[in-house]
């Protein structure tokens, strides 16, 4: 019997490689994991989503892997594996795969029989097409810069990627492709995992030829297929990255009906501060009202149909304190508005490993400095068209992949705790000043606010059921929301700025104690609040809000 608890949860991500070194090899790895549960249990956590640890050259950081049923050697071993499911499971945690099945390395075994010959079976199990007037099949373009397709001189066809060369897409036409990944997501499910985090899953419909990547028109044929015959059979979480989702096309993944996904990731509110038609990299300011907008249409779309994930942060994410916060003067006030912003509304909260401590964004100055693939690519693309490295640099220290991959910050020891070796990559400098340890020492540091957070939906079915009703729509600078659930109404008020705001929400003169709040205030009178900067805080009301109350 399902059981739906992924409604209740929150989900911690961890990015393997940056972590916790065990063994002073520069690289993060199951054992150091392990030995941080009792941290993630005292956070109050219910999953770790766990990027990729499977066999894999690394060309994309374990998103392109060679061998499923192994994990990779600087990962550790498979009973590393499942010692962790089960010391996870002791502390009421469950581990979530993260699982790629839209491509492959080039070193996984079915792409090297692929390229033995057009007979062998293994080559129908990815995208393959013949040169069109002695060129590419079509302009389709790989995310991560260039051409999506690749020449192979010895088949004399071309290869599709979606993103690097060396990650070429499968084949999901092939039904015996697509029976080998259900066998070995069931190997997975055998182990004992909570759930899959679905890779660009909206891609595996692909039709190439038409130039569809996303959504393409046997996607949710392929989910339905793929539920009945693996996690469908399981009381586990699923969710899918899906990147150009809308709230209609969201239902479609997660209605409970429909057997395909618990949830998916969509990423709307995260283009906001990139330019309209242009990259991720061309850059503007973030329009609060914008924010509000986007948020609150995901709140409502997917209320009674489908389900929502929230979050700010995630691997392919810079740090949002850097991002849209202040990471300098009001570095811990505006990551607990952040947290408390998004906690308190409906859907599955995620947190990013060093979200809890407010990490910020690296840095970086030079390209012997970037690890990420993509910003590497990007770095060279735009040079060549005439960019300044100024303007590229400042584009990859505000987006680049690499900001939420430094290291863990957990004490102030060399390498901040994070391994006794030379690591894979350097450390934030700040590292003295924003570390776990210190967070655990100081009662009201950004780390307690979180546990309170996941305490709090924990203990009360409004958070996780209530209605969600937006304020103050057009207001530049407050966020302001209501939850209601049988009954109860609470208030969330945000001042997403730095500047110090008055604000009437009421007639009536109120004395109302703060539920949380990232300030010292004992109490908030709804008739005359005067918020400081960042300042949030969440109350339960006497009555619900009348509309003309309102100011």
């Amino acid at each position: 019997m399902k059981s739906n608890w992924w409604k209740q949860a929150v989900v911690y991500q961890i990015y393997p490689r940056s972590f916790q070194d065990s063994n002073g090899d520069g690289v993060g790895d199951l054992q150091g994991i392990i030995q941080r549960l009792d941290y993630l249990e005292k956070l109050g956590i219910d999953v770790i989503w766990l990027s990729p640890v499977y066999q894999s050259p690394n060309d994309d950081n374990g998103y392109d892997i060679s061998n499923y049923y192994e994990i990779q050697p600087e990962f550790g071993t498979m009973e590393d594996m499942e010692q962790l499911i089960n010391e996870a499971k002791k502390r009421k945690i469950k581990i979530v795969m993260d699982l790629v099945v839209n491509h492959t390395s080039d070193e996984h075994p079915w792409f090297i029989e692929a390229k033995k010959g057009k007979e062998n079976p293994y080559h129908d199990y990815y995208v393959w097409r013949d040169p069109v007037e002695g060129d590419v099949p079509n302009d389709l373009t790989s995310v991560f810069s260039g051409s999506a397709w690749t020449f192979d001189p010895q088949l004399e066809q071309y290869y599709l990627h979606l993103f690097s060369k060396k990650q070429p897409d499968l084949n999901w036409e092939n039904e015996k492709m697509r029976q080998d990944i259900y066998e070995m997501m069931n190997f997975w499910l055998d182990k004992g995992v909570g759930g899959f985090r679905m890779d660009v899953i909206e891609l595996i419909g692909k039709v190439p030829d038409e130039k569809v990547t996303a959504n393409g028109p046997r996607l949710h044929e392929y989910l339905q297929e793929m539920n009945k015959h693996t996690f469908g059979q399981h009381d586990v979480m699923t969710v899918g990255e899906t990147n150009s989702v809308t709230p209609e096309e969201a239902k479609l993944f997660s209605s409970e009906d429909r057997n395909e996904l618990s949830m998916v990731f969509q990423f709307e509110h995260m283009v906001l501060d990139q330019q309209i038609g242009k990259s991720k990299w061309d850059l503007k300011p973030l329009n609060l009202t914008d924010l509000k907008k986007v948020l609150s249409i995901w709140q409502s779309a997917l209320k009674d149909e489908g389900w929502n994930s929230l979050f700010w942060n995630n691997h392919d994410q810079p740090r949002i304190v850097s991002r849209w916060g202040n990471e300098q003067e009001y570095r811990v006030k505006s990551a607990k508005m952040f947290a408390i912003l998004l906690h308190l509304m409906q859907g599955t909260p995620y947190i990013y490993q060093g979200e809890e401590i407010g990490m910020t964004n690296i840095k970086v100055n030079d390209l012997s400095q970037l690890d990420d693939i993509e910003s590497i690519n990007m770095y060279h693309e735009r040079l060549e068209a005439g960019y300044s490295k100024e303007e590229i640099f400042r584009s990859i220290n505000t987006k680049g992949r690499d900001n939420a991959r430094t290291l863990m910050q957990w004490d102030t020891s060399e390498q901040a705790g994070f391994t006794s070796g030379q690591p894979w990559l350097e450390v934030n400098e700040n590292y003295d000043a924003i570390n776990a340890a210190q967070a655990l020492e100081d009662t009201h540091s950004i780390f307690y606010c979180y546990q309170q957070l996941i305490q709090m939906r924990k203990n009360n079915p409004l958070i996780v059921h209530g209605d969600y009703q937006l304020l103050l729509e057009d207001h530049p600078t407050i966020f302001a929301y209501t939850r209601s659930y049988q009954g109860e109404t609470w208030l969330v008020v945000a001042n997403f700025s730095e500047e110090t705001t008055d604000i009437a929400l009421s007639d009536h003169p109120t004395s109302l104690v703060p539920l949380i709040s990232n300030s010292e205030k004992e109490n908030y009178d709804l008739q005359d609040l005067k918020l400081s900067p960042y300042e949030t805080f969440a109350v339960q009301l006497e009555r619900p809000l009348l509309s003309g109350d309102v100011k």
